[in-house]
């Protein structure tokens, strides 16, 4: 499901801006610093609830304002409307057709959209959190109970290691709702990595050259059951007041036959890597749902070689998806002409 049209108030140097999207390939250019991913941001919150670059969602708010707005419609009949509001006050809210959700996870069910941008190499160079997060947003589209299992999971996990620093008599006592949904929450991934395997292989290979695998980590011993692990480390969560082990420590290891993709790899051929992530993500959600997502991409030539970025552009045409795009030119025909075309310079917005 695209997104028809979206306003944006008070984000980062975004003081006021209404964007009117094609389904198909729409394009915002503008120099350095003018804005150009400030937009992007804003559109990546109406489905995700958060920004792409930073985890504190306050520093999206503009300078000396108390809260910023992005609200949107989604491309569907009766189009529906969608909103994030971000408060110094009151944190994040969200609402889906004029109601607030309960969950920002519910922002993915309504609007799936995903990001390539110059720091995707973080994907691979940085922690778990981030890869747990793209191959959570994925399996949230291929199994629609995927988001009610992982949110008892985290309440569960919550009351467990609030117990173990204020009543660590009753920790136990969450132990087996803990068990039965992370067995769930493993399965699930486990089904997940298994049906990416032939889009990620085709995807990777096309883009680096380099074999390169995709490991799941369930977040514990992969011989062993989850009941056995937390027994095991009972004492140690005791100790610390927190939860060793469980699907909130699952990974998804990238890694060569030499080693760790980010112990060998350049940073650019992580880029590669991370983007092949993404696209065969998308290549797998569309086929398994008929989902057409909304790709933003952040300046795409930047550091790729004209062979490397030929390869990448053809991928994402063979999406066949609404894109938003960011160029340092409005000569930007990457992915043929552009339906629609904006103009940002020092945070004014304009439709050219």
């Amino acid at each position: 499901m695209s997104l028809a049209e979206f306003s944006v108030e008070n984000v980062r140097c975004i003081r006021q801006a209404s964007l009117l999207l094609h389904p198909g390939h729409n394009l915002i250019w503008g120099s350095n610093a003018s804005g150009k991913t400030s937009l992007l941001e804003a559109a990546f919150l109406l489905g995700r609830g958060r920004s792409f670059r930073t985890r504190s969602s306050e520093r999206l708010i503009r300078h000396g304002q108390p809260h910023l707005r992005v609200v949107g419609k989604l491309a569907k009949s009766p189009p529906t409307p969608i909103g994030v509001e971000i408060s110094k006050k009151d944190g994040t809210t969200a609402k889906i057709g004029g109601a607030f959700v309960s969950s920002l996870a519910e922002l993915s069910r309504a609007f799936a959209v995903q990001v390539i941008e110059p720091g995707a190499h973080k994907l691979i160079e940085e922690g778990a959190q981030r890869r747990r997060r793209w191959m959570d947003w994925a399996v949230f589209h291929v199994e629609p109970g995927f988001i009610d299992v992982w949110s008892k999971y985290a309440r569960a996990l919550k009351q467990r290691n609030s117990a173990l620093r204020v009543a660590p008599d009753q920790a136990v006592a969450w132990d087996p709702e803990l068990i039965r949904l992370g067995e769930q929450i493993a399965q699930l991934r486990r089904d997940f990595m298994s049906r990416l395997q032939p889009y990620w292989s085709r995807s990777v290979r096309e883009l680096t050259g380099l074999e390169v695998e995709l490991y799941y980590m369930q977040g514990w011993a992969a011989e062993t059951t989850l009941a056995v692990a937390l027994a095991a480390s009972r004492d140690r969560d005791l100790l610390r007041g927190i939860t060793h082990v469980g699907a909130h420590r699952a990974d998804v290891v990238v890694r060569l036959e030499r080693g760790l993709a980010r112990e060998t790899l350049s940073r650019g051929q992580q880029k590669l890597v991370a983007a092949a992530m993404t696209l065969s993500q998308l290549h797998l959600i569309h086929e398994l749902t008929g989902t057409i997502p909304t790709l933003l991409l952040d300046d795409p030539a930047a550091e790729l070689d004209r062979t490397r970025l030929g390869k990448f552009v053809a991928q994402v045409r063979e999406l066949q998806c609404q894109l938003i795009v960011t160029s340092l030119s409005p000569e930007l025909s990457l992915f043929g002409q552009p339906d629609t075309v904006f103009h940002v310079e020092q945070g004014e917005l304009r439709p050219v």
